[in-house]
This record gives C-alpha cells, structure tokens and sequence, in this order.
C-alpha cells in the first residue's frame, strides 16, 4: 500500500487545501508533483493511479474532495476541472473500492447511499420528510424562515456575522453548509469570499433545487467556489479530516439522531476546525412552568428540540472543546471546535 503525504507550505488555514495531510490510498499511488487547490489532482504525469492488477487508469480521473458515503473512501472524477457548479454537473464520479458512481444530473450532486437506486424508497421522521415538500422548498425564504424571529432569531444578517466570528479561524478554508435548506447561508457564505470552497449540503432535493434557482441569478455565484451536495447528515460524503468548517442554520431539531450527526460533523473536520449551529431551545430558564411541562412530553413534539446543556453535553461528548453559545429567548447559536 502507498501513502501519499501532503505538506502545505504554511501551516494557517488560508493556505490550507482540502486533502488531509496523511492520506492512505487503496490503489498504489506515484505522486511527484504538490496537491493542486480543492484536493482536486490531475492523474495524469503528476498522478499514477493503477488498480490492483497493475493495469493503468483514465489519465482524465482526479482524486476529489468528496469521498463515497458507502466507504469513505475518496472518490475519482472524471470531468473538467474546478469547483463550480457547471464543472461539477459535468463530471463523473465514482468509488474506486466499492465501484459505486454518482452524478449530478438532478444539478446537485446526490452522495447518499440510496444515490441511483430505483426501487427502494427511504422515508426519514417527519421532521425531515417536511423539508423535501416543494411547496415547504418554495416558501422557506418568502416568510417561513422569517417567523423565525418571533422566537429570538436575531434576523439573517445578524446571525451570519455572529457565525463569521466564529469562523475567523478557519477562514481561506472548506466549509461545509449542513442542512442548508435553500441556501441561504451558503450564498452569503460563497458571497464573503471568505472560504476557498462552500458545500451546500443538504438531504432535500427541492431544497437543493430551490437553492440552484438563486443561484442561477446571480452569474458572480454561479462560477464561484460552490457545490451542491445531496447527502445524509449522519453519513456525510467526505474523508475524516477533510473539512474546515461546518456551519448547520436552524438544524439540529430536525436532525433524526443529533448525536450521529455532531459524531460525524467531527469526524470530518481537521483538527482545528469549527462547528457553528443554531437551532431552537425546547425551553429556558425564563419559559413558565407549564410551557416547561408540555415541551418535556417529547414524545409529542414534531421536532426533537433540545436545552442548552444537552447542546453542550452533545459537542463534549464528541470530543468537541472551546464550546460557547450566545442565547436569545428560543434562539441558541453554538460554537465548539475539533482539538
């Protein structure tokens, strides 16, 4: 077995790429030249890739940033080079341990399990399956999102640069948008110029949808460093080590296992890197008595709203560290970093 190893020039995050730095591949691997930008590599003079019979592959195939969500392991591209949107749509992708391909047909690129299959269905809770409505897909930014300040959300403006601080870290980085819904935080997150590559990722497909059709207005966006991504929060399709940062807006109750997904936001993030998060508190010390009553019946609650200590315990007990929130009436914005 070969090993590939990566040493950056400097060690900050704005000159950071995407493959983590001790990165062991299955097939032999011959690399003579540096990593190129968005741990996307030429296989070609620079990269070798044979398969275990020793027979040489496509010269067109590249290691990408995205990995199968079947295996983990990172997937080959074969396609035009870059991290925009049309460059993504017109490429290939497939597993080169599981032999598993995926495309972009549908605009996004679907990297879930179920990516290609026909005949089985998988239906998620409720509070997920409400997400994947067109209708739901169509209104999240003309008014349900907005209602979101009656609760104590401070507006999207506020709440995107209060997660920016947060990020000052990272910054020149990969972020990774989870549950992005329509993209809202994506566009502005692409928009800042702030991150050398944003994901939205999201397990909706109208969502998904619904986020192209802003994007496809706005020509600046739609060459930008910006990716699509169909993929399921508890299994997400990249490498461990691989991301600098993930943000999940208005997220965390409609996860259906919150504890599989902070695992996995961990799992995929660089030592260093930051998870930022917002989401509704199920009470407060402030909530009365018979608020605090009905919301502990759980069972009966559309979404799986948690309290700021249960947010807090979940990061720590995930191996998350530096954990801080800021609290307005339901609202909760966290921020908890991998060691």
């Amino acid at each position: 077995m070969a090993v590939a190893t990566f040493f950056p020039s400097q060690t900050s995050y704005k000159n950071r790429h995407y493959l983590s730095r001790d990165i062991q591949f299955r097939s032999p691997l011959r690399l003579s030249t540096p990593r190129s930008i968005l741990s996307t590599i030429r296989a070609s003079s620079a990269l070798v890739l044979e398969s275990d019979s020793g027979i040489q592959q496509d010269q067109n195939l590249k290691i990408d940033v995205f990995s199968c969500p079947v295996c983990f392991e990172p997937l080959l591209r074969k396609g035009p080079p870059g991290f925009n949107l049309p460059a993504i749509y017109r490429s290939g992708f497939k597993c080169r341990r599981c032999n598993k391909s995926y495309t972009s047909k549908n605009i996004f690129l679907d990297l879930t399990v179920t990516s290609g299959m026909k005949e089985y269905v998988e239906v998620k809770p409720g509070g997920t399956e409400l997400f994947r409505s067109p209708l739901v897909s169509y209104l999240y930014e003309r008014g349900w999102r907005q209602n979101f300040n009656q609760s104590g959300f401070p507006g999207l403006d506020e709440e995107f640069k209060m997660a920016m601080e947060y990020f000052k870290s990272v910054e020149g980085g990969l972020l990774v948008d989870a549950s992005c819904g329509s993209g809202l935080f994506s566009r502005k997150f692409a928009k800042s110029g702030s991150f050398a590559g944003v994901i939205a990722l999201d397990f909706s497909e109208n969502m998904l949808l619904q986020c192209y059709d802003f994007i496809k207005k706005d020509a600046t966006l739609l060459n930008s460093n910006l990716a699509l991504v169909r993929a399921d929060i508890s299994r997400l399709p990249f490498s461990s080590g691989s991301v600098d940062a993930v943000h999940a807006g208005a997220a965390l109750h409609c996860w259906p296992s919150p504890s599989n997904a902070i695992a996995e936001i961990t799992r995929i993030m660089r030592s260093g890197g930051v998870f930022v998060g917002t989401t509704f508190l199920r009470y407060t010390s402030s909530t009365l008595w018979y608020l605090r009553f009905l919301r502990e019946q759980r069972g009966f609650q559309p979404y799986g709203y948690l309290t700021e200590e249960e947010i807090e315990e979940l990061c720590k007990s995930c191996g998350l560290i530096n954990y801080s929130s800021k609290v307005q009436r339901s609202f909760i914005m966290f921020s908890a970093q991998k060691p």
